[in-house]
């Protein structure tokens, strides 16, 4: 299995949202904690049926690790007030075309 580092903010209204720092774009939403992350691990199934990079690939980009991320400036921003999680993603889900 991969897994994807994910961000995931607490919306005012109580509600948490997740983005994916290797996977601009990709987003999703839930109630609770736990349906935020498992929207999270279908929204990437989802969203890899369709997928297309800038270089016209069909496949997602490696995730980078967490230590790879924080040298990442952009990532250091926006992790804070963030929970960061790792989402299983199925390697299989999406194979290279």
């Amino acid at each position: 299995m991969v897994h994807y580092v994910a961000l995931i903010h607490q919306d005012a209204d109580g509600s948490y949202s997740v983005s994916f720092p290797d996977i601009p774009g990709v987003v999703t939403a839930g109630e609770t904690l736990e349906e935020a992350k498992e929207e999270a691990a279908e929204v990437l199934v989802f969203a890899a049926e369709d997928w297309t990079n800038p270089d016209g690939s069909t496949v997602f980009n490696p995730p980078r690790t967490i230590d790879e991320l924080r040298k990442d400036p952009a990532f250091v921003e926006d992790s804070k007030d963030a929970i960061v999680a790792l989402i299983e993603y199925p390697a299989r889900a999406h194979a290279a075309e």
